[in-house]
C-alpha cells in the first residue's frame, strides 16, 4: 500500500494527537494542591518592630514590599505590633 503525501501528514497528525491525549490521562494531576502548608508565622518579641521582624524571617527580600504584604495578609491598619503577636508572614 502507498501513501500520498496527504495521506502520512494524516497519519503523523493523528498519531500526534493519540500520544498527546495518552500524556494528559497519565500525566499526574497538579502537586501543588496536595502538599498544601500552613502559612508561616512568626511571633512578635519584646522590643521588636515590623521592621525588625521582617528583617530577620525575610533578610533577602525588600522589607518595604515584604512589609505591606505582612499588613495586607493580618488585616493591619498601622505599623505597630505587640510582643507575642503572631503575624502571618508571605511565602518566600
Amino acid at each position: 500500500m502507498r501513501l500520498t503525501r496527504r495521506g502520512r501528514l494524516v497519519l503523523v497528525v493523528l498519531f500526534l494527537v493519540a500520544v498527546g491525549g495518552l500524556a494528559a490521562i497519565l500525566s499526574p494531576a497538579s502537586r501543588a494542591a496536595d502538599h498544601a502548608q500552613p502559612p508561616p508565622v512568626a511571633v512578635v518579641q519584646p522590643g521588636d518592630t515590623l521592621w525588625s521582624v521582617v528583617a530577620r524571617h525575610r533578610p533577602s527580600n525588600s522589607p518595604f514590599t515584604v512589609i505591606a504584604e505582612v499588613r495586607r495578609l493580618n488585616g493591619m491598619d498601622d505599623f505597630t505590633v505587640h510582643a507575642g503577636q503572631k503575624l502571618v508572614l508571605p511565602p518566600d
